[in-house]
């Protein structure tokens, strides 16, 4: 593979509960290691049908108040034909299509171009599954 593209996956302990991880620094990281001040994209996905990425102000409630917001539009109750697993566990698979699995943002000079308040955020509803992976990817 060449220096254009790089790629490496994080595993994330996400726990038994509902969360947002905040992702930025792992970015960040990832980028000085690799993107060397050039220019270019970075690209994380999370290969989970139960989870997404969200860019969000962490720290100051907003990302509790995306799990409020997520409870409202995705009840965790028996409304859900997809079964299996804890109670309202249907939803989660519903997640990704309001919560996207991936996000492609902006490297300039090596560095993450996010806005002030802006973090790149691994969103997990799914309590049933503690553990994730989140692919972060470098095309320069």
């Amino acid at each position: 593979m060449s220096d254009a593209f790089t790629t490496r996956v994080l595993h994330v302990a996400s726990g038994s509960e509902e969360t947002v991880v905040d992702l930025t620094r792992d970015c960040e990281t990832f980028l000085r290691e690799v993107a060397a001040g050039r220019d270019g994209l970075l690209n994380v996905f999370v290969p989970h049908a139960t989870a997404g990425i969200a860019l969000i102000e962490t720290g100051a409630g907003s990302d509790d108040d995306l799990l409020t917001a997520l409870h409202t539009l995705l009840p965790a109750d028996d409304r859900w034909q997809h079964r299996h697993g804890s109670p309202g566990h249907g939803r989660d698979h519903v997640l990704p299509a309001i919560v996207p699995p991936h996000a492609t943002l902006p490297v300039v000079g090596g560095r993450l171009e996010l806005g002030t308040w802006q973090s790149v955020c691994l969103v997990d509803t799914n309590r049933d599954n503690p553990n994730r992976q989140v692919r972060l990817s470098f095309l320069g």
